[in-house]
């Protein structure tokens, strides 16, 4: 009698424990850490069958995701973009996937591996194109994707240089009266186009996010303020991590496709954090007469040396120079035509493993004032 009661003595007290030790557990988890900080990916074409520079095998597709189920928090774009415009801040290690132009290929290949991991999208389209061209996916299929979560925004109508002036003939057609559109006549038509591909958007979708991915993602200052002030936000195509104190009318996305598609490499990407860059004297990434001829750059380092800042142009190392805590890479006298970029990476004191990452783009038209595919 006596051991049974001392049996039931030391099992009530085993419940209090496990119960009062339970009760702690609970008043002591905590939220996961919210970061100021988002990768945004890149794809075009998830295929074999199309251009390698802007594709991605779905079997290297596949072995994307399964990663990022693994690793990371897949977010949507618009509540990623909400959240750090509000300063709320994302989980650790959030990326967002968008894809540029609207192929079949998106439906046929990588959908239904998207739709294996609930993982959301965004795809920027040119609504001109969409049921017009064979490549393209129709708006019926558009709409299909839309009822499964995906997101759709404005790519422009037909996916141009925007950059490129138009040459304008007068009335009496002869050759001699041919003049290059000016700024006012160029940003004109550009916002005409932009407008009414989103115009579109809304009448189909039901909604209009107001975002803007620059074809080729060439861009000028110019444009994106006027953009800004229409209320747009937009995505480009150089590299880096974005947080709420980047430029929102031109966001890096990490390309993923081609050679950038290996997941080696990508790996080391999708950790990158964006560079706390205070001042840039790059104002505006369109080559012109009036380019610096050096990068300088004040950044805040409490998290990194800017002895450790490495810079990268062409795939070459850079010599930089820290001058009054300012940083000074030299540009070359002539930057080449089309789409260039300096890369600058800083690994992180506090995250092992992690660097910041800043890309500074340049686009320099051809002899004859245009950009090319």
């Amino acid at each position: 009698m006596y051991q049974s009661r001392l049996t039931l003595f030391v099992w009530l007290i085993a419940i209090g424990i496990v119960s009062f030790s339970q009760h702690l557990l609970a008043k002591t988890t905590f939220a996961p850490e919210l970061k100021d900080n988002l990768v945004i990916l890149q794809y075009h074409h998830v295929a074999t069958n199309t251009p390698t520079i802007t594709s991605t095998p779905p079997d290297v597709f596949a072995e994307h995701l399964a990663y990022l189920h693994q690793h990371f928090n897949v977010v949507a774009l618009p509540e990623a973009i909400d959240a750090l415009r509000e300063g709320t801040g994302l989980p650790d290690k959030s990326v967002a996937i968008t894809f540029d132009d609207g192929f079949d290929n998106i439906l046929t290949n990588a959908h239904p591996l998207l739709r294996k991991y609930n993982f959301p999208y965004t795809v920027f389209i040119n609504p001109a194109l969409i049921g017009h061209t064979r490549t393209q996916l129709t708006w019926e299929e558009v709409a299909q994707m839309s009822q499964e979560g995906v997101s759709f925004a404005n790519h422009t109508l037909t996916h141009q240089h925007l950059l490129n002036r138009r040459h304008i003939t007068s009335n009496n057609g002869h050759s001699d009266d041919v003049t290059i559109e000016n700024e006012t006549q160029w940003l004109k038509r550009i916002l005409g186009d932009i407008t009414q591909a989103e115009t579109l958007l809304k009448e189909r979708l039901g909604y209009s996010l107001r975002y803007l991915a620059y074809p080729y993602g060439e861009f000028n200052r110019t444009l994106s303020n006027a953009l800004s002030n229409l209320g747009y936000m937009g995505f480009a195509q150089h590299s880096g991590g974005v947080s709420s104190q980047s430029d929102f009318a031109a966001l890096p996305r990490y390309p993923a496709a081609g050679r950038y598609a290996q997941l080696g490499t990508l790996k080391i990407k999708l950790n990158s954090l964006a560079m706390p860059v205070l001042h840039s004297n790059i104002t505006d990434p369109e080559v012109t007469e009036n380019t610096p001829d050096e990068m300088r750059l004040l950044l805040d380092t409490q998290d990194f040396n800017l002895t450790g800042v490495n810079c990268f142009y062409q795939g070459a190392v850079q010599p930089t120079v820290i001058e009054n805590g300012v940083l000074i890479v030299a540009l070359s006298e002539n930057l080449p035509t089309g789409r260039s970029r300096m890369n600058c990476t800083a690994p992180s004191k506090r995250e092992k493993g992690r660097y910041y990452w800043l890309s500074q783009p340049f686009f320099k038209a051809n002899e004859n004032g245009k950009y090319i595919d």
